[in-house]
């Protein structure tokens, strides 16, 4: 359960990023309150996760899931190019992120 709320965590950070991008530096309300709202909930999610998953593992494969879709994001929703070493780069952290996993860390 703890790498799905992790999971959800990371998911989470994507909604801060695009908050972030259309608050406009807190200009705008409402996607500022869409940033705050999915920071604070990616922060608790990882909070929760870190109960059961080591930290360092944790913090890895959150912001590495946060990095891998918000690349994806950026290309899909802000026309970010999108180069076949960006994707190659993608995967290969997904690739470390399932490694993690796998290495039987978990408490």
């Amino acid at each position: 359960m703890a790498w799905l709320i992790l999971l959800m965590g990371s998911l989470c950070e994507v909604g801060w990023l695009i908050g972030m991008k259309y608050a406009e530096g807190f200009t705008r309300f409402w996607p500022s309150v869409i940033m705050v709202f999915f920071m604070a909930a990616s922060i608790g999610c990882l909070g929760l996760a870190v109960k059961e998953i080591p930290a360092a593992t944790a913090y890895a494969v959150w912001t590495g899931g946060s990095i891998a879709a918000v690349a994806i994001v950026g290309v899909y929703l802000f026309n970010e190019p999108a180069t076949l070493l960006r994707f190659v780069s993608i995967a290969l952290i997904l690739l470390g992120m399932v490694g993690l996993r796998l290495s039987g860390v978990d408490r």
